[in-house]
C-alpha cells in the first residue's frame, strides 16, 4: 500500500479517500495513487489545475505565453485546466476574461476585465479580496504559477499558497525570493563555495546621497564594460551594458525604476551557457545549451522579439569535462537556494581562461517555444507534456513531505510515527 499525506480539506474531492489521523493524515490504496521517486501520480483522478499567469511585473507578457504553452501542454486525460489570469492592476479573472488575457499579449483586459462566462475578482477590501481568491483557488488541487518576476516569481504568491494549504508547482517562499533577488542570491552562492562574478550593489538611497563617490569608486573596482541591473526582476529588463562612465548614471536611473536595489557586475567577454534543473531533495541537471546573441548582451528583445537574431545551441559545444562540471554546478545552485521542482541555471564561460562561473538562477523560467527551459528537455527526449506532469508530481510530493511536520507539540499524534517512516 501507498500513502500520501495531503491536508484535511481534500478528501470530498477524492473518492476512496480514508482519514488516516485525527489531523492531516489521508491515504489512498495502491489501485488509487502511486508514489513515484519524488512524486505522486493520481491514477484515474482528474487534478484541477489552476494555472496563474499575467501579473504585475515588467515581464507580464512573457508570463501570458508561457501559460498558453502550459496549457496547451496539459493532459486533459489527467488535468482539468483552470486559467487563472491577473492583470497588470492585480486584478485577478477567470473564465472568458481569463482566456481573452492569453489570447492577446496586449493587457487590453488591465482597462476593461468582464464579459459573459468571466469573473474579476476585486473587490474593495483586502479581507474581501482574501476570501474571493480562497473561493477560486480553494477549487484547485494544485497551482502552477507561471508568473514571471515581481508579485509571482519572489515568494509573494508562493507565502498566499502556504497560507491556504495549497500544494503548488516551484520552489518555496525562501527559494523564490532569494532566486529573485540578485544580490542575496550571489552573497549565498559565495558562502556555498560556488564562483560568481565579481559584483557591486547600492540602494537608490546611496545613489541619491552619495551617486558621484559610488560611481567613482565602483568604475575602479570593476572597470568597464559593466553592467546595471535592478536587484529584483527578470528577461533582462532594466538592465544597461555601461561601457564608459559617462552612461552610468542614465543605467542607474533605468535600473531605479524597477527596484530600489541595484546591482553593478564586471562585464566579461563569455559564453553564455544555461541548465535546465528538476527536482526536489534530489534535483537533475540537462544538457547545457548555448545562447548566441544577437545583440550586444541577451536583452528583453534579443529574447522575445520575432526579429530576434539570437539562437540555441542545444547542446552546447562543450569538453565533457565542462558539460559535467556546469551540470554539477547548476545542482549546487539550485540546493544553495533550497530549491524545489524547477529551476534554470545561468553561466558564463570566460573566453580567455575557460573559467566557469554562475551567472544566476531563474526560479520559474519562461515556457515560450523559444525559451531555453523546455527546449534542454526536449533535447533530452522529454516531451513538455511529460515536464509538466513531472513538475506537479514534484509539487505534491513535496506538499505531502511539509504536511508530515509538527505544527505544535503533539509527539505522539504524528501519522505514522515519524517523518522519516
Amino acid at each position: 500500500m501507498g500513502e500520501i499525506y495531503r491536508a484535511k480539506r481534500y478528501p470530498s474531492r477524492f473518492a476512496g479517500a480514508t482519514t488516516k489521523g485525527p489531523d492531516i493524515c489521508l491515504g489512498w490504496e495502491s489501485d488509487e495513487a502511486e508514489l513515484l521517486d519524488e512524486g505522486v501520480t493520481l491514477v484515474g483522478k482528474q487534478l484541477a489545475v489552476g494555472v496563474i499567469f499575467g501579473g504585475r511585473s515588467g515581464e507580464h507578457e512573457v508570463s501570458l505565453r508561457s501559460a498558453a504553452a502550459i496549457l496547451s501542454a496539459l493532459k486533459p486525460e489527467k488535468y482539468r485546466a483552470v486559467p487563472i489570469g491577473i492583470t497588470r492592476a492585480g486584478i485577478w479573472v477567470v473564465g472568458d476574461a481569463a482566456s481573452e488575457m492569453l489570447a492577446s499579449a496586449s493587457s487590453a483586459l488591465d482597462r476593461s476585465a468582464g464579459g459573459a462566462g468571466s469573473a474579476a475578482i476585486a473587490p474593495a477590501h483586502p479581507a474581501q479580496a482574501l476570501n474571493s481568491l480562497a473561493g477560486v483557488l480553494g477549487e484547485l488541487d494544485v497551482a502552477f504559477p507561471v508568473l514571471h518576476g515581481t508579485y509571482g516569481e519572489d515568494g509573494a504568491i508562493q507565502g498566499l499558497f502556504e497560507m491556504l494549504n495549497l500544494p503548488y508547482v516551484g520552489c518555496g517562499v525562501l527559494a523564490s525570493a532569494v532566486g529573485m533577488d540578485k544580490i542575496v542570491m550571489k552573497q549565498l552562492f559565495q558562502q556555498a563555495g560556488l564562483p560568481i562574478v565579481a559584483f557591486r550593489w547600492f540602494s537608490r538611497y546611496d545613489w541619491m546621497t552619495q551617486g558621484e563617490a559610488l560611481m567613482d569608486d565602483i568604475s575602479r573596482e570593476l572597470g568597464f564594460p559593466m553592467f546595471v541591473k535592478p536587484a529584483n526582476l527578470g528577461s533582462s529588463v532594466g538592465i544597461t551594458r555601461v561601457e564608459e562612465p559617462a552612461s552610468f548614471s542614465a543605467a542607474v536611473e533605468l535600473a531605479a525604476r524597477y527596484d530600489r536595489r541595484i546591482i553593478v557586475e564586471k562585464g566579461y567577454d563569455v559564453r553564455e551557457i544555461e541548465v535546465s534543473v528538476i527536482g526536489n531533495d534530489q534535483p537533475e541537471a540537462s544538457l547545457p545549451g548555448e545562447i548566441i546573441s544577437g545583440a550586444t548582451f541577451y536583452d528583453y528583445a534579443d529574447k522575445y522579439s520575432p526579429d530576434s537574431q539570437s539562437r540555441l545551441v542545444i547542446p552546447a559545444p562543450l569538453s565533457q569535462e565542462q558539460t559535467e562540471r556546469i551540470r554539477a554546478l547548476a545542482t549546487r545552485a539550485f540546493q544553495a537556494i533550497d530549491g524545489a521542482g524547477l529551476a534554470r541555471a545561468d553561466f558564463f564561460l570566460l573566453r580567455p581562461t575557460n573559467e566557469i562561473v554562475v551567472n544566476e538562477i531563474n526560479t520559474m523560467p519562461g515556457f515560450t517555444r523559444i525559451s531555453m527551459y523546455p527546449k534542454l528537455w526536449e533535447a533530452g527526449g522529454r516531451s513538455l507534456a511529460t515536464i509538466l506532469d513531472q513538475l506537479i508530481d514534484l509539487a505534491l510530493a513535496r506538499h505531502a513531505e511539509k504536511a508530515k511536520l509538527a505544527r505544535g507539540f503533539a509527539p505522539e499524534t504524528a501519522c505514522g510515527g515519524g517523518v522519516f517512516n
